[in-house]
């Protein structure tokens, strides 16, 4: 399994149930990364796309607590080992976690690689992604180009679980 997640100096990811900041490139990249994959997501990260709805060209999958929660062209899951059961179904390379804060806390032992825009700036914010920095478990396995846009600097770093 996958996650992906554009973070900033402080491992922030958003505030007020919004990204930190859009850049284009990153969206891009999100886009390219994710089209015709599984997303699994959080109901609230799923409820800030236009409109509510589900992610194009993507298997999404919602997981909440919520037992009465449904959503068209999404499945939902209420649970780690429903949402597990459900992976069964699909490869494991094609699987992205894309937030929210509690999603990437409670699925994050179960990723190998970890795409993480690295944003040079601190933004406020008040949900964080965990530092993989800190971690012995994972390590930077590419890093690319400098990025830039308008005055913001950022780049694409490709983490891997290696414990």
């Amino acid at each position: 399994m996958n996650l992906i997640v554009a973070v900033d100096k402080n491992w922030a990811i958003g505030k007020d149930n919004k990204l930190l900041v859009s850049i284009p490139q990153d969206m891009k990249f999100f886009r390219e990364t994710t089209t015709g994959k599984v997303v699994v997501m959080g109901r609230k990260t799923l409820e800030t796309f236009p409109g509510g709805q589900p992610l194009k060209k993507r298997t999404n999958i919602v997981l909440t607590r919520d037992k009465n929660y449904q959503v068209k062209d999404a499945i939902v899951v209420h649970n780690v080992e429903e949402l597990m059961e459900e992976l069964k179904k699909y490869d494991e390379e094609e699987i992205y976690v894309i937030g929210g804060e509690s999603i990437y806390r409670l699925l994050l032992p179960y990723c190998k690689v970890a795409h993480i825009t690295k944003i040079d700036h601190a933004y406020e914010a008040d949900t964080y992604f965990p530092n993989l920095d800190e971690m012995d478990e994972w390590e930077v396995t590419g890093v690319s180009e400098e990025q830039t846009y308008f005055d913001l600097e950022y780049e694409f770093v490709r983490y891997e679980r290696v414990k």
